[in-house]
């Protein structure tokens, strides 16, 4: 499917034409990627965090449906944020079934002017989420009613402030059981602090039992506690004690991901690990030190300090270093042999999976990218490597095989 063009009104076409015969294909597509052909021209272009900017998507219209609006619920995430949810008459979109859609934020619900008992145009953006496009005006019969931002927190009752400068609206009580819970789900999560055997239904039951207040409770539970939850067995609760046991010891980054701080996102957290050794340094850095670091944001950078500022995160760093939990790495950073090299990984590698793989780099100092650049140090190749290995090779980056790589990494 790939195909080399002059101009810009040719890749315009074909990704037309492509549009046009996605449904034959034996895979599904959602899009085209336009690639910008000369290496020299790439990197006079160069490239964002985390796109390079000789890139970019040219995304297929979304696949569509109508049906009618049954209800808006309220979900309230880990931050606070309570989001409209559209609970649709189920109907079928480009093969799935979709029957909850987001509303994205009360100011959309209001722009779109969506009221509960509409007909809707329902549509998978990217084929993957689906959302609600428009209401069917045409089509209201005057029973239909608008959904309001509500004044208390539908889960724990604690009043609604609007934040200014901010589209989201927020309960602004930490202790409220809806963000409790995805403020665990977040740290256990796989990219965290990896934690099995700890679903959302299992979360649940911890809140109620009132056996967690916050993430540091989790290394309080023991077997006795995990056996009093509905579907709890000898061996599925000694599994969970030990994940919970195993998890003490990721890595900083994954630390510092876990805690949820606003903006500080997978790749965030590697850079502050990799610049520094523990929660404590972090925590002193000021917001000026924080801005200055290549790969931060403004806006991450306030996140952080505003994060640390704040006495109950202090607290609960505290908790997690009483219990146990590795808030440093055992090297210093300036002694780790791969501080702030950047790595890619392309291809299947024989001896480790992908992701253990990039936990080895990142405990070293390392950085693990996804977008193939000039900045990158390492490209690690496996087998049947993707395209990144074809645009190493052009930029002249440094490739290693698996034995070449783990030699470095040991």
């Amino acid at each position: 499917l790939i195909k080399k063009v002059d101009n810009i009104e040719e890749a315009i076409l074909y990704c037309k034409e492509l549009e046009e015969k996605r449904e034959t294909l034996d895979y599904e597509i959602d899009g085209t990627v336009l690639k910008v052909n000369s290496i020299s021209k790439q990197k006079e272009l160069g490239e964002t965090i985390k796109h390079p900017r000789w890139a970019i998507a040219y995304k297929f219209a979304a696949k569509q449906a109508t049906t009618r609006l049954q209800d808006i619920a309220i979900q309230v995430g880990r931050t606070g944020t309570l989001t409209p949810v559209a609970i649709l008459e189920p109907v079928q979109v480009g093969g799935v079934t979709v029957s909850r859609a987001t509303l994205h934020n009360f100011d959309e619900l209001k722009r779109k002017d969506i009221r509960v008992g509409d007909m809707v145009l329902v549509e998978r953006s990217g084929d993957v989420i689906p959302q609600v496009v428009k209401s069917i005006k045409e089509k209201r019969t005057g029973n239909e009613r608008v959904k309001r931002i509500p004044k208390k927190c539908p889960v724990c009752g604690s009043d609604i402030i609007p934040t200014e400068g901010e589209v989201a609206v927020r309960c602004q009580n930490r202790m409220c059981p809806a963000r409790l819970k995805w403020r665990i789900k977040y740290f256990a999560s796989r990219d965290a602090m990896d934690i099995d055997h700890l679903g959302e239904s299992t979360i649940d039951k911890l809140i109620e039992k009132g056996y967690v207040d916050n993430i540091a409770d989790l290394y309080n539970l023991t077997k006795e506690k995990i056996l009093t939850l509905e579907g709890f067995k000898e061996k599925s609760a000694q599994n969970l004690i030990d994940s919970i046991k195993k998890s003490k010891n990721q890595s900083l980054s994954r630390l510092i991901y876990g805690l949820g701080i606003r903006h500080v996102g997978k790749y965030a957290a590697q850079i502050l690990a990799s610049k520094y050794n523990s929660i404590d340094e972090l925590s002193k850095a000021s917001v000026e030190e924080l801005k200055k670091i290549h790969g931060l944001g403004d806006k991450t950078a306030e996140a952080i300090g505003t994060f640390f500022a704040t006495e109950e995160n202090i607290e609960l760093i505290k908790k997690l270093k009483d219990i146990g939990v590795k808030t440093e790495e055992t090297l210093k950073v300036e002694d780790m042999p791969l501080k702030g090299k950047k790595f890619i990984f392309t291809g299947g590698l024989q001896s480790m999976s992908r992701p253990d793989a990039s936990e080895l780099v990142k405990q070293k100092g390392g950085i693990v990218s996804s977008s193939i650049s000039k900045d990158v140090d390492y490209v690690v190749v496996g087998d049947k490597p993707g395209s990144k290995f074809d645009k190493a090779k052009k930029l002249g980056l440094t490739i290693l095989d698996e034995e070449k790589f783990k030699k470095l990494i040991t």
